[in-house]
C-alpha cells in the first residue's frame, strides 16, 4: 500500500501538474488556428501561462475560433500586478484585434490605491463581457483545531498573534475585506504577502501560517486530499463546487460579499460599436455554453456571461463600495 503523501509532497505534485499543463498548452504565443484572412486577434492576459486566467483565455479562444472562424493568439504579459497587460491593450489599435482578459484589481481597486496609474480603465477601455466569477476561500490546516469560522474568530480574539492571514496580492479586494473584518471584531487582521500559492499553502498545512485566503481552483486537490479546511467562500452565494461550504457571511464574517475574484473582457477605447457588439455576443454565448461551464468549473471558475453594460455598472458599483474602505485604511500602492 502506498503511503499517503505529505502536504509538501502534495504541493510539489500539484505544481508539477500545473507546469505540465502549461507545456501542453504550448508556447504562450501559440495561436488557435483559423481560416480567416488578415491579422489574428490577440487575447492578452496579465498572468503567466498555465494559470487559471491563461487557461480561461485559451478556452474562450478555442470556442471563438470554432464559431467565428478567426485566428486567436493568447499573449501572456505578466508583471506589475497585470498593469503591464492593461497598458499594452490601452495602446493597441482600436480595431477589435486586441482583447484584454482582466481580473478586478486593475479595473476596480488600482484607481483607488495608485496615485499615478498609467491608464484610466473608464476612458481607455471598453467593457465587453463579464466572463466568470472566481470565488476565494478562507483556508486553515485540516490537522489544526479550527473547524469553523466561530472557532477561528474566537481564536484570534483570544490570541491576536494568530491573526496573520496569507495572500498573494496586497491591495486586493480580499485585503480590504480582511481589514474591515478585523475592525468589526476589534482585532487587527494582518495580511501577509506571499510570492506564490505553493509556499503559502505549505505554511498553512505545516502550521507556520494560521490561515490564508486564495481562489478555490489552486486549492481543490489539497482540499479533496484532506490537507486543508475551508471556513467560508467569498461572494453572495455558495460555490457550485462546494455547496456544503458556507459563504463568509453565512459563516459569521461580513464584508466579503464583493471580495470574489472575476475575469472580464475589454477592448481599447475607440473600437467601433459593431465590433464591440460582435465580440460581446460571442463571449457571452461562450460563457453560457455548458461545455465551457463544466471545463472552467474544474478550475474553480463559475461562468456568468454578463453584457458589457452590465459589466460597466458592476465595475462602478464595486469601486464605489471599496472607495470608502480603501480611503479609511490609508493604504497606498505607491508607498
Amino acid at each position: 500500500m502506498m503511503p499517503n503523501p505529505t502536504g509538501r509532497q502534495m504541493l510539489r505534485r500539484i505544481f508539477s501538474k500545473a507546469a505540465a499543463a502549461a507545456a501542453l498548452l504550448g508556447m504562450a504565443m501559440a495561436p488557435v488556428a483559423g481560416h480567416a484572412n488578415g491579422q489574428p486577434t490577440r487575447i492578452v492576459v496579465g498572468f503567466a501561462a498555465g494559470g487559471a486566467a491563461d487557461i480561461l483565455a485559451r478556452t474562450f479562444a478555442e470556442w471563438m475560433h470554432a464559431h467565428l472562424g478567426d485566428t486567436y493568439i493568447v499573449e501572456n504579459r505578466p508583471g506589475a500586478s497585470a498593469r503591464i497587460a492593461v497598458d499594452y491593450v490601452k495602446r493597441a489599435a482600436p480595431d477589435g484585434k486586441t482583447i484584454l482578459i482582466s481580473s478586478p484589481s486593475p479595473i476596480t481597486i488600482f484607481p483607488l490605491t495608485y496615485k499615478k496609474l498609467n491608464y484610466d480603465p473608464d476612458t481607455d477601455l471598453i467593457p465587453i463581457a463579464h466572463l466568470v466569477d472566481a470565488p476565494q476561500a478562507l483556508t486553515v490546516s485540516a490537522s489544526g483545531p479550527i473547524h469553523s469560522m466561530q472557532d477561528y474568530l474566537a481564536g484570534i480574539k483570544k490570541d491576536p498573534r494568530a491573526a496573520s492571514v496569507g495572500m498573494v496580492t496586497l491591495g486586493s479586494p480580499t485585503h480590504f475585506s480582511l481589514l474591515s473584518l478585523g475592525k468589526s471584531i476589534d482585532v487587527p487582521l494582518t495580511p501577509v504577502a506571499y510570492k506564490g500559492v505553493g509556499p503559502m499553502l505549505s505554511d498553512v498545512i505545516g502550521g507556520a501560517l494560521p490561515a490564508c485566503i486564495n481562489p478555490l481552483g489552486g486549492q481543490m486537490e489539497l482540499y479533496r486530499a484532506g490537507k486543508i479546511r475551508f471556513l467560508g467562500v467569498t461572494g453572495t452565494r455558495r460555490s457550485a463546487m462546494l455547496p456544503d461550504v458556507p459563504t463568509m457571511k453565512e459563516a459569521g464574517a461580513d464584508g466579503f460579499e464583493m471580495a470574489s475574484g472575476w475575469f472580464a473582457a475589454f477592448v481599447p477605447a475607440g473600437t467601433p460599436k459593431e465590433t464591440v457588439e460582435k465580440l460581446e455576443k460571442a463571449m457571452m454565448a461562450a460563457a453560457k455554453d455548458p461545455v465551457i461551464r463544466e471545463k472552467l468549473q474544474e478550475l474553480g471558475l463559475e461562468t456568468t456571461g454578463w453584457s458589457g453594460d452590465e459589466l460597466k455598472q458592476y465595475i462602478h458599483a464595486q469601486r464605489d463600495y471599496w472607495r470608502g474602505i480603501v480611503n479609511e485604511s490609508g493604504f497606498s500602492a505607491d508607498s
